[in-house]
């Protein structure tokens, strides 16, 4: 299940599922700026929720294997209790593992383990790792203590933690600042309906701007618009996208009766996971949906769970979790829609992170 965000447990069982497919259209921000060929693809399990079985499975494009979990074969021990993001920053990627209170920071080539950050409360309970974004050798760890902490990515220690709202979820940086969705899941059906603007150069909240109730993603296009999806409040309030102009931090549009999930974007394109299980696309430069199904070839899917693309081939990436408690798949579409290939993946694909060789 996406993490162990409680709200969407007891959202899903209020029927939420038809919005975000188990609280899981995780987007993946690859390089802006790729400048290698690609060596292969990770994609994140989360597990079963409550179990230690997150792991780590690579796509080796030049040798066509698939290693079912890297991370346990290069390091001989798993990951942890619910994996919830990956990210690469530089030559090393970052993987926050909710439950167990830990962000595993690994060569991003190999997977081998570089060091294990804890997250951890007095008590020895996991202050809940959620998210990951970077700035100026920063890495900024979203916690579901209401905190954001920020860690040096070359001592790896945290030199402070900024207070935001409630269960922050997802990050995106945007003109210096640090854009943090409070989804408040913890408290629901008493969500958060707020976004924490950070000022990166002072590491201070600067600003809070209403959005939607529960909001958990952030996706940020090259025109400077930050995306906020919310899920709503089951029986009170639907799922909305709310977009924000990051040089004014105004609320330029709010669509409240919204479908989808979160956006990964590429170009002008935003490609996001709509309620009926098709794949569609939101153009970012006119702010208008641009076809009904972008999947061309009947490819049709049983929970579709996370999305990502590839600015380098044009190729979309979905993940399948089936029925979240066995193995799902991963989708590997053309530019067109057309179907490549699929491959097997660990339980609850939430995750997708392009490697360069």
């Amino acid at each position: 299940m996406k993490s162990t965000q409680l709200n969407y447990l007891l959202g899903s069982i209020a029927l939420l599922t038809t919005i975000t497919s188990c609280h899981k259209d995780k987007i993946v921000n690859t390089q802006t700026a790729p400048t290698a060929e690609r060596a292969g693809i990770y994609i994140l399990d989360q597990g079963d929720l409550g179990q230690a079985n997150s792991a780590l499975t690579y796509y080796d494009y030049t040798t066509k294997v698939l290693t079912p979990d890297i991370f346990s074969s290069v390091n001989g021990r798993g990951l942890g209790n619910t994996a919830n993001d990956v990210k690469i920053y530089g030559s090393k990627m970052y993987i926050a593992v909710d439950e167990s209170g830990t962000v595993e920071i690994v060569d991003s080539k190999s997977a081998k383990s570089i060091k294990k950050v804890l997250f951890l409360n007095p008590d020895n309970t996991s202050k809940e790792p959620r998210d990951i974004a970077f700035y100026n050798g920063n890495a900024y760890v979203s916690l579901y203590n209401g905190t954001v902490a920020v860690m040096d990515t070359i001592t790896y220690t945290v030199s402070k933690y900024i207070t935001v709202g409630n269960d922050p979820e997802q990050l995106a940086v945007a003109n210096g600042k640090l854009y943090v969705a409070n989804g408040g899941g913890l408290n629901y059906p008493a969500v958060d309906s707020t976004v924490s603007v950070i000022n990166l150069s002072t590491s201070t909240v600067t600003k809070t701007i209403a959005v939607g109730p529960d909001p958990y993603a952030v996706s940020v296009d090259s025109y400077g618009n930050v995306y906020v999806t919310a899920y709503g409040v089951y029986g009170t309030s639907n799922a909305s996208l709310t977009i924000i102009n990051s040089s004014t931090d105004a609320v330029t549009s709010r669509n409240n009766n919204y479908t989808g999930g979160a956006f990964a974007i590429n170009g002008n394109n935003a490609f996001y996971i709509d309620g009926d299980g098709t794949i569609k696309i939101f153009n970012v430069k006119t702010f208008t949906s641009t076809t009904t199904n972008f999947i061309s070839d009947g490819t049709t899917f049983v929970a579709p769970y996370a999305i990502a693309t590839d600015p380098l081939s044009g190729e979309v990436f979905v993940t399948d979790a089936e029925n979240y408690s066995s193995n799902g798949l991963i989708y590997a579409f053309d530019k067109t829609g057309k179907k490549e290939y699929s491959l097997t993946t660990g339980i609850n694909p939430g995750s997708i992170i392009l490697v360069n060789k």
